[in-house]
């Protein structure tokens, strides 16, 4: 699948899950948990001990039954460790152009991250495939929609402060998908291995994002 396919994938599904962990065996299982509740795109965080290793393990595991990228990639060797281990998108919470030409060279769509609206016009004008805007827990849905004025065009995908209660709002407001951390993947549900509790919250999710759609 080349690099506009993931784009229009990753814009179909709608969320991202950001997946931050202490251990492969963690990042499968709860993976198998919200795969279960209708989340396909997930981007394993550099944040993660030995992150490459869970993205080729994630990949053995799941194949493509996910949309599988690498998160918090923030030098241009995280880049090519990511591409190496099977990482189909990179996502930053910043924006470092020489990230984003290792992205390009590497033939891998890149969202940067951004807030203020010259830095979200920045990260586009760099070649962002879209702008992740972070964090969006600051001024949440109304920012995300004033962002929307000037720059129409610009895909955005808030992250941070997205959960089952705002998500659908952030649609409205004209997102093009969105990141979602612990809210999908609580640690303390995974650590208590409590993986209903996790089907169950990505379900209200993907149900949330289909009423705001148009689609439930």
């Amino acid at each position: 699948m080349g690099a506009p396919d993931t784009i229009r994938q990753l814009g179909e599904l709608g969320v991202i899950l950001v997946i931050r962990c202490d251990s492969t065996d963690e990042a499968l299982h709860g993976i198998a948990a919200v795969l279960a509740g209708g989340i396909r795109a997930m981007e394993v965080t550099f944040t993660v001990p030995g992150a490459p290793d869970v993205i080729r393990a994630v990949g053995k595991e799941y194949g493509d039954r996910v949309v599988l990228g690498a998160g918090t990639v923030t030098t241009t060797e995280q880049a090519k460790q990511a591409f190496d281990a099977g990482a189909k998108y990179l996502v930053a919470p910043n924006t470092n152009i020489q990230v984003i030409e290792s992205a390009q060279r590497l033939g891998l769509p890149m969202f940067p991250g951004a807030f203020t609206p010259t830095e979200v016009q920045r990260a586009w004008e760099l070649g962002a495939s879209a702008v992740k805007i972070f964090p969006a827990s600051v001024g949440g849905p109304d920012y995300i929609k004033a962002l929307k004025g000037p720059y129409p065009d610009i895909p955005m995908v808030p992250t941070g402060g997205v959960n089952d209660e705002t998500v659908g709002a952030f649609f409205k407001a004209g997102a093009f998908a969105v990141g979602a951390g612990g809210s999908l993947f609580d640690k303390k549900l995974l650590k208590a291995k409590e993986f209903a509790k996790m089907t169950q919250i990505a379900q209200r999710f993907m149900q949330a994002v289909a009423a705001a759609r148009g689609k439930a």
